[in-house]
């Protein structure tokens, strides 16, 4: 047998290939930048970094040596004798097939966000890019998308047009359904007297947003206490966890209280405010009638401008403050309508007789007389 008969049989032995062929390939080397595969043909096939993946690695990190990979051929020479290959255009290929079919059959897809852009969050499926508009992201508007870089997300393809390069992606209908579902969930699961666990959504001047896992309850800042609160905003914080009681559902709207009825201070107060009992209490705010006074959270009683001081008092504010801590016996206690009436006077000594009199005396002098007798 001839040299060039046996080099002709050899060549003869080895497979042919073409441009844009999908081969299967063993790997023989690997380096950081390149891979290095036995395709069965004369020439082994080079495998780019720039050829594997649109996300920069260190190739060693994703394949070694005996691992086999399909790949395409890109040039079967490039001129040196070498075979180009590719692997992340037939990656790209079969993520569109996949895509198209995922699009018409309206499969739910799971990838990592890559990217957080101003319009929106870009996402890879087998080397094709997925865009998921800002507006479609959750059912309301998210002001930071970078905290989903790097997340795993699911969505569906509402759009899918490659050849405009535009296949959109939409998570907001997988969230609105999931919301729904958990909402039927809760609601069938919750009545009115139920005590359940939520977190702090939002907080405004008149109440707080609770996410109770499927809906929102509306806790008003009337039923944040026993007590009064004047800001929501310093009592409650976005995040944090609290136990609430189902005050009132009506069809979607749930109300909700912190005011748990084994907590009413009303409860024990007939025995603690008892007429004659001293009480220790704030001034909470005052009119000209009187003031009132807060003895604890829920509990408010009247101290009346002439039972302030045995003295004459024109005007609540020109003896107490706001905030001024008083002592003062109960008067009358009305549990039926929860009415508690004070008196700081039943508490100071009665004036001495001489000097009721000397007062009498003097607020019946003649001032503009003895105004006239002293010029």
């Amino acid at each position: 047998m001839s040299e060039l008969s046996f080099e002709q049989m050899l060549e003869d032995s080895l497979k042919t290939i073409r441009n844009g062929e999908v081969v299967e390939g063993t790997v023989i080397d690997v380096k950081e930048d390149e891979i290095i595969l036995n395709i069965g043909y004369k020439s082994d096939g080079i495998l780019t970094k720039s050829e594997y993946s649109n996300t920069p690695m260190d190739l060693t990190t994703c394949v070694s040596v005996g691992d086999t990979m399909e790949v395409k051929v890109l040039k079967v020479n490039d001129g040196e004798g070498q075979v180009l290959l590719t692997y992340k255009r037939l990656a790209a290929e079969r993520a569109s097939k996949r895509l198209k079919e995922a699009f018409e059959n309206g499969e739910v897809l799971t990838a990592k966000v890559t990217q957080a852009l101003d319009g929106g969050l870009s996402v890879v499926v087998d080397e094709s890019r997925v865009f998921i508009p800002a507006s479609l992201v959750s059912d309301t508007y998210e002001r930071n998308l970078a905290k989903y870089e790097g997340q795993e997300i699911s969505f569906i393809i509402t759009e899918f047009n490659p050849r405009r390069g535009r296949i959109i992606g939409n998570r907001k209908q997988l969230v609105m359904a999931e919301k729904a579902e958990m909402q039927k969930a809760l609601f069938e699961r919750i009545q009115v007297g139920d005590v359940v666990d939520g977190v702090v959504k939002n907080v405004t001047d008149f109440g707080a947003f609770v996410d109770l896992g499927g809906a929102d309850g509306l806790l008003h800042i009337s039923e944040m206490s026993w007590g009064r609160v004047e800001n929501p905003k310093k009592v409650f914080k976005v995040g944090q966890e609290i136990s609430v009681l189902i005050k009132d559902i009506n069809d979607t709207k749930i109300a909700l209280s912190l005011k748990f009825e084994d907590q009413n201070p009303w409860l024990d107060a007939a025995v603690k405010y008892a007429p004659g009992t001293i009480v220790d209490g704030r001034v909470a705010r005052m009119t000209d009638f009187g003031a009132f006074i807060e003895l604890e959270p829920g509990v408010d009683a009247l101290l009346h401008v002439s039972q302030i001081s045995r003295e004459h008092v024109e005007k609540p504010a020109d003896i107490l403050s706001i905030g001024q801590e008083i002592e003062a016996m109960v008067v009358d206690f009305n549990e039926e309508d929860r009415k508690i009436s004070l008196s700081m006077k039943s508490l100071q000594p009665q004036l001495d007789v001489q000097e009721e009199d000397y007062d009498e005396d003097v607020a019946d002098v003649d001032i503009d007389a003895v105004s006239a007798e002293e010029e």
